[in-house]
């Protein structure tokens, strides 16, 4: 008698974790922080409610000081300039002014911010492609530093110089191909195609503008510091030449900024401590580029960094709540968070660091995290592996503290409070939970429909 064959059946492969250990040791996740900075988290949301903001004034203060001692070491003249565009919360923005920075604002909004926290005119970098009549004129009248973005620009300009019978002192804008870096071509003046050269020409003829500076942006969250020696190489190359043939001699380089936080890119294989390059890489690398400038030591431009990212992106956590639990199709649990991408907004880019604040019992198991909000594209995390959350455990999302409070939403739900922890310990309110009054303050209805 034959015996029977049994029926194919596909193989498959199905990984197994047994407990909480990995080959690379214990699973960070399960590693419960209780606090910020000693602060109990249980405190800051009984203080403020959930979710809630939380950054770090220490954290803040050393990044800071750390970025601008790396620069100092190798180049004689520098200058940080906050990037408002960051996070312009007022208390957050005079943590840098007290240090020294600068402002950098890329609108008129972001202007008078600075000029609200108490920046004098002359200390405040004008940038971005759209500076109307107005902004332009109270940037001239106040000395504010002007990087000129296009040709309509420079003539806009060239109007109001001539009304107001000045000379005003201004850089231009450049972009270049520099490394292995997707080109930010739509901002400034192209310096490969000698479009750079062309917009300088056209600056003197007009004779309504004296050219002191050269600014760059070369992009976003650069990982290879390579490009900047690259950038900063090229931007040296132009100065010398407009020294030699024009007799422009310039009194800053502004280098933007761009350099990468720990923050983990969901297409990056390392982790952000891994990948994420140091300060002193950067500097050396801005600065090695700029040492082929054929400027006598004592006639050095001022370098000024526009960083906002680096600085602040790691002092800033946000804590959310556990609301609720379910399956998904494929098995996978799901828990449901009181924030999502209205507050978080960098979550569609970022995988971040989430851990409890509490112990978790349980063997982790593949999860996602959805925010509140009623649509399919509402999700914190689409894989981390976490013990079962129950309603009203914390977690704490991070690094945070960069972008997310300037371009979240009041979007299905109102914006959450936002505290911050001195350097002492203490904490405070700096930005109050939003209310229904602050999502209509600005609407009217018409009598027809009254």
């Amino acid at each position: 008698m034959t015996a029977k064959k049994p029926a194919y059946e596909r193989p498959s492969i199905q990984r197994h974790r047994a407990g909480a250990m990995n080959k690379m040791g214990a699973i960070p996740a399960l590693r419960p922080q209780r606090d910020i900075d000693g602060v109990p988290v249980q405190e800051l949301i009984d203080a403020y409610g959930s979710p809630l903001f939380v950054y770090s004034e220490r954290t803040i203060v050393n990044k800071y000081r750390e970025l601008r001692d790396a620069v100092k070491r190798h180049w004689p003249k520098v200058q940080m300039a906050w990037s408002y565009k960051t996070c312009y919360l007022d208390a957050i923005c005079r943590i840098y002014h007290r240090e020294g920075s600068w402002a950098e604002a890329v609108s008129e909004v972001e202007v008078h911010k600075a000029m609200r926290n108490g920046v004098p005119t002359n200390k405040i970098i004008f940038n971005g492609p759209h500076k109307s009549e107005e902004g332009l004129e109270e940037a001239i009248r106040g000395g504010m530093k002007i990087n000129i973005d296009h040709f309509d620009e420079m003539a806009l300009l060239e109007q109001i110089a001539e009304r107001l019978g000045v000379v005003p002192e201004v850089g231009i804008r450049l972009n270049m191909a520099a490394g292995a870096i997707p080109r930010w071509d739509r901002f400034g003046f192209n310096l490969d195609s000698g479009q750079a050269w062309d917009a300088v020409r056209r600056m003197l003829g007009g004779g309504r503008l004296r050219l002191v500076g050269l600014h760059a942006h070369l992009g976003t969250f650069i990982l290879d510091p390579e490009a900047y020696r690259e950038g900063a190489r090229k931007i040296a190359t132009f100065a010398n030449k407009l020294r030699a043939e024009l007799g422009i001699r310039l009194d800053y380089i502004d280098l933007g900024g761009g350099f990468a936080s720990k923050s983990r890119l969901k297409s990056q294989y390392l982790p952000g401590e891994q990948a994420t390059p140091a300060p002193t890489q950067y500097a050396e690398a801005v600065t090695d580029g700029l040492s082929a400038l054929e400027y006598r030591h004592d006639e050095l431009p001022v370098l000024i960094l526009e960083t906002g990212r680096a600085l602040i992106d790691e002092a800033g956590t946000l804590i959310a709540s556990t609301i609720a639990n379910k399956r998904l199709a494929d098995g996978r649990r799901a828990v449901i968070l009181d924030a999502g991408v209205n507050v978080l907004f960098t979550s569609f880019w970022y995988r971040h660091n989430i851990v409890p604040a509490q112990p978790v019992p349980g063997t982790p198991e593949p999860s996602v995290l959805f925010g509140p909000l009623c649509m399919n594209i509402d999700v914190v995390c689409d894989h981390i592996l976490l013990p079962p959350l129950n309603v009203g455990d914390k977690v704490l999302i991070k690094p945070v503290g960069a972008y997310n409070v300037t371009q979240s939403m009041q979007f299905i739900h109102l914006r959450p409070a936002v505290a911050l922890i001195g350097l002492d310990g203490q904490h405070a309110e700096i930005r109050r939970v939003e209310t229904l009054d602050d999502l209509v303050i600005g609407e009217s209805v018409p009598d027809w429909l009254k």
